[in-house]
This record gives structure tokens, C-alpha cells and sequence, in this order.
């Protein structure tokens, strides 16, 4: 038992010292589970969105990982209709096509890779995302996946002054 507690303090101590430490979102409905797992940056003084900030710099840009680290997944035992684009159940890797105006989310097939890896011909594919503004600055990247009642759901994604929403159906 204490071998079991000692090694849970040191994995926490690793987990929340990283400069972008793993997160995740989970969402129920009807009695199907989706689950978002991310890494999440903080902006800690920098520009991060937009023309010349840090994302701007990745090498896979105007195609953002969704966070920091290896790739964010998707896992989903329900078939989804997100805002119109028809993901099966199974594993994906998130990322989000973004510009100054709209965001698009991208729902790759290829799963396991760090986060600037990119196959476009992997994409199961994309949905036009809402744009808005936080009500103040969102410091450490926030993904949330939330209930809208029935099958509805949304998945929103928060960071610095952005905010992009895009609803999905559990069919």
C-alpha cells in the first residue's frame, strides 16, 4: 500500500509540474461516453492565437493539435453527427483548421501521434465551429464537452480571447 501511494505522489507531482499538463473532458449521454484528452497550455504572457502568436510557428499551421504534447484524441462509443460531419464510433485525433474568423474542427483517423504530426488524407472530416468571445481571458486552454438535452451535446474549446463552439448528436 505505501509503495501504491508513494508512486501516485510522484505521477502527480510529474502531472501537474508539466508546463502543459494533461486534461481531459467527458460527457454522458444517453448512456454513451465521449471523452476529449488533451495537454493543456497556459499563455503565461505571450500571444498564442493569431497572426505571428506562438501557434502561427507550429509546423503544421493554419492546422492547430488542439492543445500542447502529443495529439488531442476523441473517443466516442457513440456515432456522432458533428454539426454535420458523420463520425462513427472509435479513436481520433482532434485538431482545428483556425484563422482569424472562423475555426474549423478536424477529425483525423490516424490516432497515437504526437501533435504536430498531420495527415490531411486521414481526416474523417471537418465542421464549421462558432465563434465568440470569452467573458474574460482564458488563460490555460479549456476543452468541455456539455450536455444540450435529448442526444444534443456541444464540444467548446476556450483559450486567451477565443471561443469556439460546435454542436454534435449522439444518433
Amino acid at each position: 500500500m505505501k509503495l501504491a501511494s508513494t508512486l501516485f505522489v510522484i505521477a502527480s507531482a510529474l502531472a501537474f509540474g508539466q508546463a502543459s499538463p494533461p486534461a481531459s473532458t467527458t460527457v454522458d449521454i444517453n448512456g454513451k461516453a465521449i471523452t476529449i484528452k488533451y495537454s493543456a497550455p497556459s499563455v503565461k504572457g505571450r500571444q498564442m492565437l493569431g497572426k505571428g502568436g506562438r501557434i502561427s510557428k507550429d509546423p503544421t499551421y493554419p492546422i492547430w493539435r488542439l492543445g500542447a504534447n502529443s495529439a488531442t484524441t476523441l473517443h466516442t462509443t457513440a456515432n456522432l453527427d458533428i454539426n454535420g460531419t458523420n463520425v462513427p464510433a472509435g479513436d481520433y485525433t482532434l485538431y482545428a483548421k483556425i484563422d482569424e474568423d472562423a475555426w474549423m474542427l478536424v477529425i483525423n483517423k490516424q490516432t497515437g501521434q504526437w501533435g504536430t504530426e498531420y495527415d490531411a488524407s486521414k481526416d474523417q472530416g471537418r465542421a464549421k465551429m462558432m465563434m465568440s468571445h470569452p467573458a474574460s481571458k482564458v488563460e490555460t486552454l479549456k476543452i468541455e464537452l456539455s450536455k444540450k438535452g435529448g442526444n444534443k451535446g456541444e464540444l467548446t474549446i476556450e483559450f486567451e480571447d477565443t471561443k469556439a463552439t460546435v454542436p454534435f448528436t449522439v444518433k
